[in-house]
């Protein structure tokens, strides 16, 4: 007789160690959990950033732009910087992603970011060095709560990786 699986002790394991929103595994490999995580991310990073540039008064072409160019940047950075960090976090032993692991997966993340971007942003928008490094300052505060609540969205509808003990 099957099992519901959403009384399956098997059953995905999110943030705190509560059962996922979703009672069953939905990606087969960990690879195909970041890409999903990622483009998702992105696709709404898009929508953001366009609309936080168009707030500050730079043309819509070149928001969108610089929208898109960041995306892309981020989502390759994002697999790399992800397959990194949930090797480390295997290593360390860290389970369960409590939130000092999160802000530090968040700050990494978004320092390397800023390293790439800054250049590009300077030359899309067509600004120094530094307005683009403060354009790129406030985009980050904004990006480091939206990665933040993110993820731990992302953890609670599909569950951990088995990295982070999600393996219920």
């Amino acid at each position: 007789m099957p099992t519901d699986p959403v009384l399956s002790p098997s059953a995905p394991r999110g943030p705190g160690g509560r059962r996922a929103l979703v009672a069953r595994r939905v990606f087969r490999t960990p690879l195909q959990r970041r890409v999903v995580y990622a483009v998702v991310f992105e696709a709404l990073a898009i929508l953001f950033t366009t609309g936080i540039l168009a707030a500050l008064g730079k043309p819509g072409g070149s928001s969108l732009a610089v929208a898109v160019v960041s995306s892309t940047v981020a989502l390759i950075w994002n697999v790399v910087y992800n397959s990194l960090f949930e090797r480390w976090e295997r290593t360390a032993g860290i389970a369960g992603r409590p939130w000092w692991v999160r802000a530090l997966h968040a700050v990494g993340f978004e320092g390397g970011l800023i390293l790439f971007l800054v250049p590009a942003v300077a030359l899309i928008l067509g600004v120094s060095l530094w307005e683009a490094f403060l354009i790129e300052a406030g985009l980050l505060v904004f990006f480091l709560v939206y990665a933040a609540v993110y993820a731990f969205v992302f953890d609670s509808v599909f569950g951990l990786p088995d990295s982070a003990g999600g393996a219920g």
